[in-house]
């Protein structure tokens, strides 16, 4: 029994450690698999940036310092969202506030309130971005621009052989699979189905990932403002 378990810790003759947390290609998995720590990784970081920033630029007007907040700031909140996209409100908000906070610096906006203030400047919450991010990811799976199987992926309505309703009538249209888990309803296959499904047929049959990006952004802007 001790020898069984000191080979259980053993890799290559090194000790293994245990640990409750591990980066892997800058993303923070725990033990859980929530995201909970990235979110204030990712929120920590941006908050740094953002405050370097505002102590440099006094007069923050609306080109420049948005500018310097899309370029510098706010990919710290995104880079691969796609795999670690939170779910928990609590988390959510901790990565939004960012976005909030850069957008008080920003002089002579004449609303208040946050909604407003992203539609004078024509920009997306950070959570509608990061459901692109995953409708892009999925645009790029679907049309097989990533060296993946999509059907690994994704079960497509006209794989089924159903009659046609108004789920099926666009070939592209994926269905959800069974989770009795959280964890899995969030999961990235799960999670994008009824967004993906919900799009305009022209926009997941665009031409390109450039024209998807720009013709979700357009969609969603124009949904904001209605």
């Amino acid at each position: 029994m001790w020898e069984e378990e000191i080979l259980k810790q053993l890799m290559n003759n090194q000790v293994l450690s245990k640990t409750e947390k591990e980066r892997d290609i800058g993303v923070i998995i725990h033990k859980s698999l929530k995201p909970s720590l990235q979110c204030k990784e990712a929120a920590r970081k941006a908050n740094g940036v953002l405050t370097q920033i505002a102590r440099s630029f006094h007069y923050r007007d609306r080109k420049t310092f948005l500018n310097l907040y899309t370029t510098y700031v706010r990919p710290h909140t995104e880079f691969s969202t796609p795999a670690w996209n939170p779910w928990l409100q609590q988390d959510q908000e901790v990565l939004e506030n960012v976005q909030k906070r850069a957008v008080s610096m920003i002089s002579g906006l004449s609303s208040n309130n946050y909604e407003d203030r992203l539609k004078e400047l024509r920009i997306l919450s950070l959570k509608d971005r990061r459901t692109q991010f995953d409708m892009v990811q999925t645009f790029k799976i679907v049309h097989e621009i990533d060296r993946v199987d999509r059907r690994a992926w994704f079960e497509f309505v006209e794989d089924r052989g159903e009659r046609v309703t108004r789920l099926s009538v666009d070939p592209l249209n994926i269905k959800s699979k069974l989770s009795n888990t959280e964890l899995r309803r969030r999961f990235f296959s799960n999670r994008v189905v009824q967004q993906w499904n919900d799009l305009p047929k022209e926009i997941k049959n665009a031409k390109s990932v450039g024209s998807f990006k720009s013709q979700y952004t357009q969609w969603k802007l124009r949904q904001s403002e209605n």
